[in-house]
């Protein structure tokens, strides 16, 4: 049976990856504007780790708030799980599809507050990982599970 995608729409979905590697950034959510996305897990095993110093960061690219500056990095968490443990992180988190329409900041009144609702710029917001490593021998197999709000 196909998914129905249509506006007012909640999806659970999930993304895996097997074996990222590099210096690198790895895109695991797109945003689509008119979109929410809650992520209620991501799981990270590390497959290989060449060395102690070696990470990968879950950060979002997107708006600041507090700027009031476009496509930012805003970080998550950082972690460095050793060679064939896992890392869970299962703390709930949101953010829009999209950027809003510019503004001066700080986000300090109503307006602004609504116009990162109405997620009205081009600019998509992603969830992204960072793995640390530009060899091969730091491998991260991660699964991610998110909800997705369709709100067109």
């Amino acid at each position: 049976m196909a998914i129905v995608r249509t506006a007012g729409t909640e999806i659970i979905r999930s993304i895996h990856f097997e074996d990222l590697t590099g210096d690198a950034t790895h895109k695991v959510i797109i945003g689509e504007q008119h979109h929410i996305y809650t992520v209620l897990s991501i799981t990270i095993c590390a497959v290989g780790v060449a060395s102690s110093a070696h990470y990968i960061d879950c950060l979002i690219n997107g708006y600041d708030s507090f700027a009031g500056t476009t496509n930012q990095v805003i970080n998550i968490f950082r972690a460095r799980p050793a060679e064939w443990s896992t890392f869970v992180f299962n703390d709930k988190f949101s953010f829009t599809g999209h950027e809003p329409t510019n503004f001066t900041g700080p986000m300090d009144d109503v307006s602004k507050q609504n116009a990162i609702s109405a997620q009205g710029s081009s600019v998509s917001q992603q969830l992204r990982l960072y793995t640390s490593d530009s060899s091969s021998s730091t491998k991260y197999d991660v699964t991610c599970t998110y909800i997705d709000q369709n709100n067109e």
